[in-house]
This record gives structure tokens, sequence and C-alpha cells, in this order.
């Protein structure tokens, strides 16, 4: 099983696959392509040979490819039911798909204006209005959800799930942008930084040297 994967440092895309992946204890082989720097990250070179959407994240599973991250997420928690990658209980797991799907198609004004940067910081960068209500329902939405269903754990739905795979961008576009948290989400937002699947992708991307400027609209001057 490979899951075929951007720049860790930009692709939030990506990300949420391979956290899921590795927190769930799944094996599978990284194969990493990068953004096409000449167009501005619009393509991935060398994606072709995976899927015909040309996007990354893809995941080759007995020689298939599944792309689209909501669709592989949903593929490893089939495979691999042992590993709980939903909530147990059916109220949380609706809720848990709702707010993917949520994340998935949504918060357009935060993914524009504070694309995801782990290995820099742009404190105060990218707010506005829109941006402003995006991070207000996230951040009513972490709070809901540890209140209702967090019981047993730090993650949203106590133990971890493929929703903190999904959010785990959202808490780096937080950390990059410095944006201040009430208790409930700083402490999730810590909980998260802190999982060894988060802290593993996160030192892949400071360790990363290429420089896509469409992706750090905020940079004085390249890497």
């Amino acid at each position: 099983m490979q899951i075929v994967i951007g720049n860790k440092n930009y692709s939030s895309w990506s990300m949420r696959p391979w956290v899921l992946a590795k927190e769930a204890g799944i094996a599978f082989e990284e194969v990493q392509l990068k953004f096409n720097k000449e167009d501005g990250g619009l393509t991935v070179d060398g994606i072709q040979r995976f899927n015909v959407a040309g996007k990354v994240p893809v995941l080759v599973i007995d020689g298939e490819p599944v792309w689209d991250s909501l669709a592989i997420c949903e593929t490893l928690a089939e495979r691999f039911p042992d590993k709980q990658l939903w909530p147990a209980d059916r109220n949380a797991r609706q809720v848990a798909r709702s707010i993917c799907a949520e994340m998935h198609s949504g918060f357009t004004s935060m993914r524009s204006s504070m694309p995801m940067n782990i290995a820099r910081q742009y404190p105060g960068k990218g707010m506005n209005d829109g941006t402003r209500a995006d991070i207000d329902r996230i951040l009513a939405i972490w709070t809901a959800c540890r209140e209702k269903f967090g019981k047993g754990g730090a993650m949203l739905f106590g133990r971890f799930s493929v929703a903190d795979a999904y959010f785990a961008p959202v808490v780096m576009r937080f950390r990059a942008y410095g944006v201040e948290l009430p208790p409930v989400p700083r402490a999730y937002s810590d909980a998260v930084q802190g999982l060894k699947s988060v802290r593993e992708w996160m030192d892949g991307a400071r360790n990363e040297t290429e420089f896509v400027p469409t992706d750090e609209p905020y940079a004085t001057r390249n890497r």
C-alpha cells in the first residue's frame, strides 16, 4: 500500500490521510512528489502515473488508486475496521462525518488567506472578515465536540479518529498565523501537535527546501 503526497510544508490535503494512517499504525510506503514551482504549484510533477485527477493525495491499494482525501480516509476506515477510525458511538460518528465533510468543502476564506505553512510563521497575517468567520465556526465545532463527545481522551471524540486527522492542518494554520484560541480549543490544538504522527509530519516539513511563492504570499524572501 502506498500513500502519494505532495510537499509536507504546504499540502494540507496530503497531511490528512498520512497522519490518519501513521497514527493508526497502518503500514504504508510514502511516495512524495513535489508541487511544480513553474506554474505556482498548480500541478504535481509525476502524479500522472498514479491517478486521473492529477492531484495529491492518492492511496494505491491492491494496485488500484483511490484519490481525494475524504475517499482515502473512508477507504482506510473500511479496510481496517479494527483500527476504529470513526467513533464507535452512532451519534458521535454521524457528527464526525458531518464535520469532516464541512471541513472538506468549506472554510474557503481561511484556506485562501491562510495557506498551510509549517516551516514558517506569519502571526497576524491573513485575518479578514471571512477568515474570522471561518475560524469562529471551527472553534465552535471543536468546543462542541470536546464537550459532548470528548470524554476519555484529548481528541475531538475522545480517542483519535478521522476527524482529528482532518483538522490537523487547521491546527497547523492556527499555529503559523498566531490565531488566539480559547481554553478548550487551545488544549485540543496542543494535543494534536503532541501526536507522534503530527510531530513526524512537522519534522519532515521543516526539512524541505522547496519554496512555492503562491503558497507563501507573506514571505519577504525565498528560503
